[in-house]
């Protein structure tokens, strides 16, 4: 299989990727990640840690790692209309919190939004622009309160 885009060539811009780095526990991470976010308009209607789940399933012994699904309701409707639907196939959008070491959390997030004019699940038009914008900015608004 050939992927219709070749990722070394992608620029984190093109994604949405951003990335922080926070000093304290994993747990004080995770609800201030939660927190931030809440103010910066999302909701977090999924949470849920892959690190206790591959360990108790499969011995993985991974270190502290958390999913949270944030969601702007208003913004997931409008970007449900403009993918015909599609673009529920990505909801929610993830921030994750992984432990780097002790004390030392990796705050990570790329935009579905970004993601789906990319493959082509949104169309590139001036709708899904200002939804690409607007989650941009909400997304930018949380991460300079992190």
């Amino acid at each position: 299989m050939t992927l219709p885009i070749d990722p070394a060539r992608l620029d984190p811009e093109d994604i949405g990727e951003k990335e922080a780095v926070l000093s304290m526990g994993h747990e004080e991470a995770i609800e201030h990640v939660r927190e931030v976010f809440t103010d910066a308009g999302f909701g977090v209607p999924v949470e849920f840690s892959p690190s206790d789940l591959l360990n108790e399933k499969v011995d993985a012994d991974r270190d502290p790692y958390y999913v949270l699904g944030a969601c702007n309701p208003a913004v997931a409707d409008r970007a449900l209309d403009a993918s015909n639907g599609q673009l529920g196939a990505l909801f929610p959008c993830n921030v994750v919190v992984w432990e780097e070491e002790p004390g030392r959390q990796r705050v990570y997030h790329v935009s579905i939004m970004r993601i789906a004019r990319l493959v082509g699940m949104a169309p590139d038009d001036e709708e899904m622009a200002d939804i690409v914008a607007e989650t941009g900015e909400l997304v930018d608004a949380a991460f300079e309160e992190l």
